[in-house]
């Protein structure tokens, strides 16, 4: 089925729009358990089970888990990703791998390929700087999700996502620096928005949203509620609920009337959330996560009107 088609079902199956972010780390005391560390002692084995043990306690309370790419190549633990994902999908939940993948043309179908085919993932983050024909490649895989970044939720994202723009015609390209009269500027977040609208325009729609889809940090609701605006057919995925600061209220200009839109990642806050409360034992860990989803659905569904 196609991935925003089976993404909207499972989300008005579950009555959540949650997305549990798979971000393993062991290196510090509150990640990834000492007991699971000291008992298994491998990197993909280690991380294979926590994540394992996660998806068996909350996959029916949630539509789809989010793995970043980075830590399992930090701990040369592809192999637990992949595993990771086929063990995902036999519990029925969508897989966004989160690789921010883009370059050139024949580069990206290389990228594409390995995240849909090699790993298996049912959508992928990308990174937009190149233009379409670094996006056209992930495009092609017409029944996968796509999420391009048009406002990270990293506090830097505005060094460059909130600088003012403008498309100027007949400039020569010799020229580096030019003083603007009579032209509209625009943040270069909204530009990306526009851009991912009018990429979007020819695809097709599934109740009213295409498999392009956009990432909007949760720390930045007032940019969320602009993109919203221009970004109509797109759902949003939104990290930065939780640990970096985000509430619930910060996530609802994302969604429609019908608590349709959007997504919301936590990683750190759920999986890691054993060591937040005294009341949980590293044993605890994955009944700690299930405890924290439960308490977001609520307050999330609270807002968005599931």
């Amino acid at each position: 089925m196609n991935f925003i088609e089976r993404l909207i079902q499972l989300i008005k199956e579950k009555q959540s729009v949650i997305s549990m972010g798979l971000d393993p780390r062991m290196d510090r005391e509150g990640e990834i358990p000492q007991y699971l560390i000291e008992e298994l002692d491998h990197p993909d084995r280690i991380i294979l089970e926590f994540n394992k043990t996660l998806i068996e306690e909350v996959f029916d309370l949630i539509p789809v888990i989010k793995p970043q790419i980075a830590f399992y190549e930090k701990y040369e633990a592809l192999n637990a990703l992949t595993e990771t994902i086929k063990y995902a999908h036999k519990k029925d939940l969508l897989v966004i791998l989160d690789a921010k993948r883009n370059d050139i043309g024949s580069t990206s179908e290389a990228y594409a390929h390995s995240m849909f085919k090699n790993y298996g993932s049912d959508a992928c983050t990308v990174n937009a700087y190149l233009g379409i024909d670094g996006i056209k490649p992930f495009l092609n895989y017409k029944e996968k999700g796509v999420f391009v970044l048009v406002k990270t939720s990293n506090p830097s994202s505005s060094d460059f996502q909130n600088l003012f723009s403008s498309k100027i015609p007949d400039i020569s390209e010799e020229i580096s620096e030019y003083k603007v009269t009579n032209h509209i500027l625009k943040r270069n977040y909204i530009l990306m928005a526009e851009l991912v609208k009018e990429w979007a325009s020819d695809l097709q729609k599934f109740s009213n949203f295409t498999n392009l889809g956009v990432v909007v940090g949760a720390t930045y609701p007032n940019e969320l509620k602009m993109i919203r605006e221009i970004v109509k057919n797109s759902f949003f995925l939104i990290p930065g609920y939780g640990a970096q600061g985000a509430q619930a209220k910060d996530i609802k200009p994302g969604f429609y009337e019908n608590g349709l839109g959007g997504i919301v990642n936590s990683s750190r806050g759920i999986i890691y959330a054993y060591s937040k409360n005294q009341n949980y034992s590293q044993y605890d860990f994955s009944k700690a996560a299930k405890d924290v989803i439960l308490e977001m659905n609520k307050k999330i569904n609270n807002q968005i009107g599931i």
